[in-house]
């Protein structure tokens, strides 16, 4: 259920009524004009609402009584009534009525954030009055619905994806492109804490492009916004530091994005499949570039065969890793693991037949010699564009001295290698986000 507004009202005895607190959740209201469309009917004004209240509860009309199953909001009403006039039900204390009221936005925060009931106040508890608070003090972005209680955390996590299209051909133009996110966990006490995380480059790093940022940024500087599809040669390019203003939600969330324009992909790699004597005969070369730190979470090459009878028998051999070999899927898995050798180049090399009793998966795409090899990858500490979070950088404004953690990594996504013996489909520009 969900709320898209919330009135108090006062009755005594039907002769004297008003309307003491009112509460519209646009987040709610939008929502429900989107999904009503042309039948959308508009909360009505707050004069409106008391009137058909009255009526409807029958205190003014009796042929249009109240409906139990209809109209009952008792997982709620009853809690706010409590808190309302205490453990007594009694309204007599002007000053601590005047103090709850001056409280009904924070407790709503709690209660029913975004107009959604999640809990009721505290019934038949004492009430501590509370000092209404003082006009344009801050108030709660929607995007923050609660307050943080305990240790303060920082943690700032930066991903770069790495896609690539290599076709080994010089007709066919090989393609790459690099795009980064930063998501952040803020544990930090405070109803509008402010947190600062700064992006760098390294003094020859690309500028960033096509910056997105959180609707929780408080400001950006216009030039990381106007750094967006520049030209390599553009001198003037803001090369950072790109520094992110925030006030958190309490979930996780992605701080920012971006593209970036690298130079070359972190792996090179030759894939060569011809038909000979019955067989398949395969050659591949994989080489990992010298600018690439050589530590990996994990790294694999897989060759899928589409179109063609099971694997009847495979001999290949690798220089490096070893090769597990799925018959029933026509699928070779190379294992380099966390390390390429000294040299930093791998090959295999041998035969396929493909004859057994029961068909393999189909692609149409992937037919007679159009085939490819797809990688998969984690480099820890590590980004193509060179950008990093230093922890020292991150500035925290709240009342407790928060911990701080960040790492970064790289990860492959969609990253093939052609047959270069064969056809395969081309992009005629740049890969699309």
């Amino acid at each position: 259920m969900s709320l898209r507004a919330l009135w108090i009202i006062s009755h005594d005895k039907g002769e004297h009524v008003s309307m003491r607190f009112s509460r519209r959740f646009p987040t709610v209201e939008y929502r429900a004009k989107f999904l009503a469309g042309t039948s959308y009917q508009a909360v009505p004004e707050d004069s409106t609402v008391l009137r058909l209240l009255l009526t409807e509860l029958g205190l003014v009309d009796p042929h249009k009584p109240y409906v139990a199953q209809r109209d009952d909001c008792l997982t709620l009403l009853e809690g706010l009534q409590n808190f309302l006039c205490g453990s007594g039900n009694k309204t007599t204390d002007s000053d601590g009525l005047a103090c709850r009221l001056a409280a009904m936005p924070s407790v709503l925060q709690q209660v029913c954030p975004l107009g959604t009931p999640l809990d009721v106040p505290q019934a038949g508890g004492p009430f501590t009055p509370a000092v209404p608070a003082p006009p344009g003090s801050p108030r709660q972005p929607a995007w923050r619905t609660g307050h943080h209680r305990g240790r303060a955390l920082v943690n700032v996590a930066l991903t770069e994806m790495v896609r690539c299209m290599q076709y080994g051909n010089p007709s066919k133009q090989d393609l790459w492109d690099v795009y980064g996110t930063v998501t952040c966990k803020c544990e930090v006490e405070g109803v509008l804490p402010n947190v600062t995380v700064s992006l760098s480059l390294p003094p020859n790093g690309s500028p960033l492009q096509d910056i997105l940022a959180h609707p929780c940024v408080t400001s950006l500087d216009s030039s990381i916004l106007s750094a967006s599809s520049v030209d390599d040669g553009d001198a003037s390019a803001f090369s950072g530091p790109y520094k992110f203003p925030f006030c958190p939600p309490l979930e996780p969330f992605k701080l920012c994005s971006y593209t970036s324009q690298v130079p070359v992909p972190p792996i090179l790699g030759s894939y060569q499949l011809k038909e000979e004597e019955n067989q398949l005969h395969v050659s591949v070369s994989l080489k990992l570039h010298e600018s690439v730190k050589n530590t990996f979470d994990y790294c694999e090459a897989h060759l899928p065969f589409f179109n063609r009878d099971q694997m009847s028998s495979v001999e290949v051999k690798v220089s490096f890793g070893h090769l597990d070999v799925n018959k029933e899927k026509n699928l070779l898995v190379w294992v380099l693991g966390q390390k390429f050798p000294k040299s930093r180049e791998v090959t295999m090399e041998g035969g396929i037949r493909f004859s057994g009793q029961l068909p393999g998966p189909v692609d149409p795409l992937c037919a007679d010699l159009t085939a490819y090899i797809k990688l998969y990858f984690k480099v820890p500490d590590l980004t193509l564009s060179g950008c990093s979070v230093d922890q020292h950088s991150v500035q925290v404004y709240s009342n407790a001295k928060p911990k701080i953690l960040t790492c970064r990594e790289l990860k492959s996504k969609d990253y093939f290698i052609w047959n270069s013996s064969g056809p395969a489909p081309v992009s005629s520009g740049r890969m699309m986000l």
